[in-house]
């Protein structure tokens, strides 16, 4: 990938952001509000819980997500998370992760700013993606034309030492012209060298959703996934 992020940090009252300084040319708080008008936002209807928006503006199309929790702990708190210090917030986790996985040419939203609002001993968090054109999820499209293409992405996410923390049928996307794209890294991790244990734990994740979702259909098409990805993982000498 020739494109170099110009990353940047911008402080703001009880908080910060880091943006896409080649990107985003009017960076501010208001990239995280749906409802300023700059942004033209309407909400995700699927998945997000409640907290995902399409925007646009000088940046181009987006993605603006708040940080919501799920389970259990929702009940507890819907959007505060225990404060641990800037570079462990959810959104510049997720930010910097992205960013590495863009520069390293893998086909990933291109992070564009994330931010965080503290209060105490907690904060609450945002991020914003450039959106994938014409996107539609693995879970509308079982096509055994896929099995290569799916496998290969998920293989050069594992090569680079990334552990996806939610890799279901949701999060992986198909754009205009069938290009294979990973969303939504929250919570995942870099661990060089990932472990055989540890890939086939994030493919046995994705068999999970896709039984969940389509059934008898979804466990065979894992099985044409997970034999593809095992091709890839024999040629380079990983199995």
């Amino acid at each position: 990938m020739n494109t170099v992020l110009q990353v940047r940090d911008l402080a703001f009252p009880r908080g910060s952001m880091r943006y896409d300084a080649q990107i985003v040319t009017e960076p501010g708080a208001y990239l995280f509000d749906p409802a300023h008008e700059a942004l033209s936002a309407a909400p995700v209807a699927e998945g997000g819980r409640n907290a995902a928006w399409f925007v646009h503006g000088t940046f181009g199309d987006g993605v603006l997500r708040r940080y919501r929790r799920g389970g259990l702990m929702a009940k507890l708190s819907r959007d505060r998370y225990i404060w641990g210090g800037e570079e462990a917030t959810r959104s510049f986790a997720e930010f910097d992760l992205l960013h590495f996985l863009y520069r390293h040419g893998l086909a990933v939203p291109r992070p564009l700013a994330a931010a965080y609002w503290r209060s105490a001993a907690s904060y609450t968090a945002a991020i914003l993606v450039q959106r994938i054109a014409g996107a539609r999820t693995l879970a509308q499209s079982l096509e055994p034309d896929h099995h290569a293409d799916v496998a290969a992405a998920i293989h050069a996410m594992h090569e680079q030492g990334v552990w996806h923390a939610d890799l279901n049928a949701y999060n992986i996307l198909f754009d205009d012209h069938d290009k294979v794209w990973l969303i939504d890294f929250d919570k995942s991790t870099v661990r060089p060298l990932l472990s055989e244990e540890r890939r086939r734990a994030n493919l046995l994740r994705l068999r999970r959703s896709l039984v969940k979702v389509a059934g008898e259909p979804g466990l065979v098409w894992w099985e044409g996934l997970s034999r593809a990805y095992d091709a890839l993982a024999h040629a380079r000498g990983h199995l």
